[in-house]
């Protein structure tokens, strides 16, 4: 790692242990929709009359219930009709996650596109753990989804602050910046929206590939669907041995491409595309 880049390193680390580096704040349309969810009397109209409010929200929910993972034999073109398929659990969580789109933007060409490809591979790593959750019958798809949304929310004030103080550096190093320090700033961004601790855990849970909990959770849905998502590049993680990590074996995911299960992986490629802008 180059000297400059742990300079940054460095002053980042000082910044949150300061509690002065910036967090993003959770967008109003996921905090009234978290605040439905958590009312006893609350209902679908509630989740409806939210949501219907954000015209682009709304646009990409139906697309979700007309994705192929979730369509019948007629499409969808009712908002209601939407959400009574997806269910109240999914849709809350789901359009939560959705919501945090609008934060992945910046004004310098080079960190407006570097928020851009960490959303739309946030979008991939969701579907996938879409997926996965239906195989494990105490993990909820609409919080897997929601998991896989915010597994990379920490990027978001690493790539504020480099853009704030004009720091000009290549994409290797900004690569570099993310792998250090976004799993630690995503725990604080969620630690401070008051997410539950199953998915507070996930920024920092889904890189540490040697981790064995008790039972598989949503940190080894986004582990093993981040991984899978990069079989066949030339990304640095494909350099490890993944029959050497466990969350496979949990997750019941063959590391080895050639073994795969071929039904499974058509569902997860459907679903990468599921949640695509």
């Amino acid at each position: 790692m180059s000297e400059l880049a742990q300079k940054i390193i460095q002053k980042i680390n000082e910044a949150i242990d300061n509690d002065t580096l910036v967090l993003p704040t959770l967008p109003e349309v996921a905090l009234n929709v978290r605040e439905i969810v958590e009312q006893e009397d609350s209902g679908f109209a509630d989740l409806i009359a939210v949501i219907e409010k954000d015209t682009a929200l709304s646009a990409r929910i139906l697309k979700v219930c007309n994705s192929p993972l979730f369509r019948g034999v007629n499409e969808i073109t009712s908002l209601n009709v939407g959400l009574s398929r997806l269910g109240m659990q999914y849709t809350s969580s789901l359009a939560m996650g959705l919501a945090m789109q609008q934060m992945f933007q910046a004004t310098s060409e080079m960190i407006d596109k570097r928020m851009r490809l960490v959303w739309e591979k946030s979008t991939e790593i969701a579907g996938m753990c879409s997926v996965l959750a239906r195989q494990h019958p105490h993990l909820a798809p609409g919080q897997a989804t929601l998991a896989g949304l915010i597994h990379a929310i920490g990027a978001l004030p690493v790539l504020k602050f480099v853009e704030d103080h004009d720091i000009q550096i290549n994409s290797v190093m900004l690569d570099n910046l993310l792998d250090e320090l976004q799993p630690l700033v995503g725990d604080k961004i969620l630690q401070k929206w008051a997410f539950p601790a199953e998915l507070a855990a996930v920024p920092k849970s889904c890189v540490d590939f040697l981790r064995t909990p008790e039972q598989v959770d949503y940190a080894d849905l986004v582990m093993v669907a981040l991984l899978q998502s990069y079989a066949g590049t030339d990304h640095h993680y494909t350099e490890m041995d993944y029959a050497l990590i466990p969350a496979f074996e949990r997750v019941g995911v063959n590391p080895d491409p050639e073994h795969e299960d071929e039904d499974l992986s058509a569902q997860m490629e459907a679903a990468m595309m599921m949640l695509a802008v």
